[in-house]
């Protein structure tokens, strides 16, 4: 055992006065410029094993080319997004910071300025509504839940001193302090209270109920927001406000005939067991600026229609006739019907009755263009004959239409012309953004 271990230090030591030679040789060789030298392509080519082809090694160098310049431009493209950051973040402190042009408004003192709620105030009639009250000098506050309203309808009166936004659905209950409701909380057209029946049914019933369970806490004047749909498919022609209406109850339309017939009992009787003072609007077609582009109605179709140079679909035989209000109209008597001591329900609509067919034909002519005016299937329920009796409107509110037809579809047109180019501006720059690699 000895023995062997002395011949392995023998070993070792012999490998390492070899080693020691080998480092001495080189440093002298290096010392003397002995080693050899290489230029530039051939260091490049020593980093790479000589069983790789050339054109592996070039793929190799474009490939590390090509990732190094992508790492550059992500890093410049995060620099770019957080100056964008912040330069998000300045404009919004000056837009906080400058103060915003409202409209003017009228001046009223604390007797007789009102706290005034609108559920559905987002929506088409209630922005409308919105405006005049604000105009009016009134404190208004505006609940919605944006199913089919929407913000940029009252955007204009964000951060004034009179004006509250406040995103709640009806169907929970609401506890503020306010001298009038105006109830107009429920989706109108057919596409939209079809899409969910039971929300339309709930709406219109424990909505109403939360809204009438609010007016009697702060013993508030509310005005229900009805519609001609009570009516249904009328044998009565035209509908005076005294006519109980032919109704399908398990109908399509039904949802929403059967939800606001309801919501007219649910009113009576709070009106007769708690004292309730309710005025009651049945609110017959009505049509301007702000309307939903895609909610399914006649004005809206058709215009869209004829402004895309689409063919112009009017349902069944298109002799069914309707009565056309322009918005403003229809808040006048609104407003009208709240001030004034009448109980009853009153038809607020125009009594001006045109065929399906010749409002299409009207539509066509101003809007131009080369659509045609084609019949398709007639709807399921959809009511033959719609004109109100105006009569009490006249006497007790005084109040009658007063916008002509044809000034009212110019605005409305115009209106929607402009939502389309926006929509279209909006989208190219979506494209452009979402499209670049």
């Amino acid at each position: 055992m000895t023995a062997t271990k002395k011949r392995l230090k023998i070993v070792a030591a012999a490998v390492l006065a070899l080693l020691l030679l080998v480092y001495l040789y080189r440093a002298v060789s290096v010392s003397a410029g002995g080693m050899p030298s290489f230029s530039a392509g051939e260091e490049v080519q020593a980093r790479w094993p000589p069983t790789e082809s050339p054109l592996h090694r070039s793929l190799q160098m474009a490939y590390e080319e090509q990732s190094s310049l992508i790492r550059e431009q992500k890093e410049e493209l995060q620099r770019t997004r957080e100056h964008l950051a912040q330069l998000e973040e300045q404009i919004r402190s000056l837009q906080t910071s400058t103060p915003r042009k409202y409209q003017k408004v009228k001046y009223l003192n604390y007797k007789n300025r009102k706290r005034i709620l609108i559920t559905g105030g987002a929506g088409f009639v209630g922005s409308h509504l919105v405006d005049d009250l604000m105009v009016q000098g009134h404190e208004v506050i505006v609940v919605d839940n944006f199913f089919t309203g929407r913000k940029r309808n009252v955007e204009h009166w964000l951060g004034h001193e009179n004006f509250e936004l406040i995103h709640h659905d009806i169907v929970n209950p609401l506890f503020i302090e306010i001298d009038e409701i105006y109830h107009l909380a429920s989706p109108a057209s057919p596409p939209h209270y079809m899409y969910n029946p039971v929300k339309t049914i709930k709406t219109n019933t424990m909505g109403t109920i939360n809204v009438l369970g609010l007016a009697k806490r702060v013993m508030a004047k509310v005005l229900i927001a009805s519609t001609s749909e009570v009516y249904g498919d009328p044998t009565v022609h035209p509908q005076p406000e005294t006519y109980w209406g032919h109704v399908n109850p398990i109908g399509p339309r039904a949802c929403y005939d059967e939800g606001k017939r309801v919501s007219e009992t649910l009113s009576y009787a709070y009106a007769k067991q708690e004292k309730v003072q309710v005025r009651v609007a049945r609110i017959f077609n009505t049509y301007g600026p702000r309307m939903h582009m895609n909610d399914g109605r006649v004005v809206s179709n058709f215009i869209l229609q004829a402004l895309r140079n689409e063919t112009i679909t009017v349902y069944g035989n298109g002799k069914q006739t309707r009565s056309f209000q322009y918005v403003s109209d229809l808040v006048d008597g609104l407003i009208a019907l709240m001030s004034s001591n009448y109980t009853q329900p009153v038809n607020l609509g125009n009594p001006v009755e045109q065929t399906i067919g010749e409002f299409a034909q009207i539509i066509k002519k101003q809007v131009g263009g080369p659509s045609v005016i084609r019949q398709t299937k007639a709807m399921e329920d959809d009511p033959q004959r719609r004109k109100p009796d105006i009569t009490r409107a006249r006497q007790y509110l005084q109040w009658e239409p007063k916008v002509p037809l044809e000034t009212g579809l110019q605005r409305t047109i115009a209106y929607f012309r402009n939502e389309l180019a926006r929509s279209d501006r909006f989208q190219e720059s979506s494209n452009k953004y979402f499209d670049t690699p």
